[in-house]
């Protein structure tokens, strides 16, 4: 029988955000180390001495990952200096067409797209020859239950979701003879800022300490895709294969109409 994988090295990105900082704080324990990106200095800071304090060793940069030149520098230069167990690009951001219908400036979604996809490739892509040497690790990819169908009032979130959803599903297929895992995540809504900017009702709200448990089981048993809450993840499944005026409509009736 296969032992379990206990990642010991973890890198995440989006450490200072509610499910990033969540999952930094549920992996810290003794004998542990979290290697966090972040924006933001002074929470990046918190995040770190909460996981200290927890008996994490911690290493923090802080930088924008849309610098990707930095941010690939930075993953390459620890996946040499130690053995990466776990890959979290957990950072992103959201966009919406505006309380009017104005829509998304260009400047909103180019951002977007560099933050929650581009820069969420470069991290793997940085990641991968060590552990493809190895034939070893694992790689947990951000997507969204708003990948299943495009929400009106947000379609280049939905877009970039539906990407990293894809992406995600063609590496587990590649890699998992190589014996690396990749899990495709997709919450519903989780309690943060992004989460409160976002238009639209929110359903079966979850603070970031349940997501984060729910992630972290979801990892250790090597799920393909890791969603919830459930009646959420039915609902907007149910979206992806009712026909397309069906799905329109009900978007509109339940307030997420553009």
């Amino acid at each position: 029988m296969r032992s379990p994988f206990v990642p010991r090295t973890i890198l995440i990105t989006g450490a200072t955000g509610g499910i990033g900082g969540a999952l930094a704080e549920i992996y810290a324990e003794p004998g542990t180390t979290l290697l966090l990106q972040g924006r933001n200095r002074q929470r990046l800071a918190e995040v770190a001495n909460g996981c200290e304090q927890r008996g994490a060793r911690v290493l923090t940069h802080a930088l924008d990952v849309r610098d990707q030149e930095t941010l690939v520098g930075w993953v390459r230069e620890w996946s040499a200096r130690e053995e990466i167990d776990l890959v979290i690009p957990a950072a992103g951001v959201n966009s919406n067409i505006g309380p009017e219908g104005r829509g998304e400036s260009w400047e909103e979604i180019s951002a977007l797209i560099e933050i929650n996809v581009l820069a969420a490739m470069a991290v793997v892509d940085a990641a991968l020859p060590s552990m493809r040497k190895r034939r070893q690790g694992q790689i947990a990819l951000f997507s969204s239950l708003a990948a299943y169908h495009g929400l009106p009032l947000t379609p280049s979130y939905s877009a970039s979701k539906a990407a990293i959803k894809a992406y995600g599903e063609a590496l587990r297929g590649w890699l998992a003879p190589e014996g690396i895992r990749v899990s495709v995540i997709m919450p519903g809504y989780v309690e943060s800022k992004m989460c409160r900017e976002m238009p639209g009702p929110k359903p079966f709200l979850w603070p970031p300490e349940r997501a984060a448990r729910a992630i972290r089981r979801g990892l250790a048993r090597n799920r393909p895709r890791i969603s919830f809450p459930f009646p959420l993840n039915l609902g907007t499944w149910s979206l992806s294969v009712l026909p397309s005026a069906v799905s329109e409509r009900i978007l509109q009736l339940l307030g997420y109409g553009g």
